[in-house]
């Protein structure tokens, strides 16, 4: 296959886009040398803007070389179904009712599980949450484990060896942890439908392998760093205002029906506006919502649908 100059220039975006994922830190510092562009820099030195600013620079190039219909139509023609499931997911599981109840089933098999200290609530997080993803999805399980990590653990004063083996291992379970069903990890999704993989096929085939694999790396990390463990305290967060339970159950409803209707943008976005507005309406129980960091996420998964589509000829 012969490829266009479209699709050529679409590679070399596509590679240039990887080059500067790796290349961040230099526009960061760029930031503090040229101050009068510092905010231009700092855009540029986040990982999430990536893709998207690339994504940018090949729809204007297909304006300048194709014209505006041809542009147009591109970008029409691509699905952004995920990016936009991703921010409203991500925004849902890292409100305060949904956090006070994932952290009520911490606790709780914190307390069944036989091990000192942080050692438990560790290990707790790195099975139980993965394997949640099953059935919350992928994005809302790694949203729910790296806030709850980040004030528990991470804020600690642990050390830095300490943070890279648990989010290794939090990137690996959370990935391997959404194949007990067939609608919570991407890949999965992917090709579910057309190989007729159900849940039950998932769970008897993968699901229940990958369930041992969690374990057993979640087991692994928190034994190594059995001595930082041990001196963890675990305390019950009581910082914020318990939140009603009928507003967690209400919470719990929006992430069940954004979950279910994960598919039809139209479906799961209305849900999410209707959410904003409870959030609104009860804001003494709310923290700040992370709006900002879900359309990061978002826009890097739709520069990556952009950019993507121009590389299928290699």
């Amino acid at each position: 296959m012969t490829p266009t100059l479209i699709e050529l220039m679409g590679a070399g975006l596509f590679a240039l886009a990887i080059l500067h994922t790796f290349s961040t830190g230099f526009f960061k510092r760029l930031a503090y040398i040229q101050p009068a562009h510092a905010g231009l820099w700092h855009l540029l030195g986040e990982v999430e803007v990536v893709f998207g600013f690339w994504a940018l620079v090949l729809v204007v190039a297909l304006f300048t070389i194709e014209g505006e219909a041809a542009a147009i139509h591109y970008v029409d023609s691509r699905n952004f179904t995920e990016p936009m499931f991703v921010f409203a997911i991500m925004v849902i599981a890292g409100t305060r009712p949904i956090l006070q109840t994932a952290m009520v089933a911490v606790h709780l098999a914190t307390r069944l599980i036989p091990l000192p200290g942080g050692m438990g609530f560790c290990f707790t997080i790195l099975t139980l949450i993965p394997l949640l993803g099953s059935f919350i999805t992928e994005p809302a399980a790694m949203t729910l484990a790296a806030l709850i990590l980040a004030e528990h653990i991470f804020a600690k004063g642990i050390s830095a060896h300490m943070k890279y083996a648990i989010l290794a291992v939090l990137f690996v379970n959370i990935s391997i942890g959404g194949t007990l069903t067939h609608f919570a990890a991407p890949p999965v999704l992917m090709v579910a439908s057309k190989w007729n993989w159900d849940t039950a096929f998932m769970l008897t085939t993968f699901g229940w392998k990958a369930a041992i694999a969690v374990v057993v790396n979640a087991l692994c990390v928190t034994l190594l760093f059995r001595e930082e463990l041990r001196l963890l305290p675990v305390t019950e967060n009581n910082r914020h205002e318990a939140v009603p339970p009928v507003l967690a159950g209400v919470h719990l409803a929006f992430l069940a029906g954004i979950v279910m209707f994960s598919h039809h943008p139209a479906m799961f976005m209305g849900l999410f506006l209707f959410f904003l507005g409870i959030t609104h309406a009860y804001q003494q129980y709310q923290d700040r919502l992370i709006l900002r960091e879900g359309l990061l996420v978002a826009f890097f998964l739709a520069g990556l649908v952009v950019l993507g589509g121009q590389q299928q000829w290699w």
